[in-house]
């Protein structure tokens, strides 16, 4: 899948059934020894100036599947922590 595929789906906690967010302006965290995702960064909430937005970071690990609409994440797995 294509990152500008994966961008237009919506984020979806399996726990709470919690709409977390949109992955339109989200980033991805790359570890570079092995190219591997870690996590995914979603802004939290709007304004014009990028920095002074807080950020959701979840674990790559956290993601069950990936439909055709929606990403749906399991938070009890790993982390989600806003920034």
């Amino acid at each position: 899948m294509r990152w500008s595929e994966f961008v237009e789906k919506e984020c979806v906690d399996l726990r709470s059934g919690e709409k977390l967010g949109s992955f339109s302006h989200a980033d991805m965290v790359i570890d570079s020894a092995t190219g591997r995702i870690e996590s995914i960064l979603i802004p939290v909430g709007t304004s014009f100036f990028k920095k002074n937005n807080p950020e959701m970071e979840l674990d790559w690990s956290m993601i069950k599947k990936i439909g055709p609409e929606m990403v749906i994440i399991d938070s009890a797995i790993g982390r989600v922590s806003v920034k």
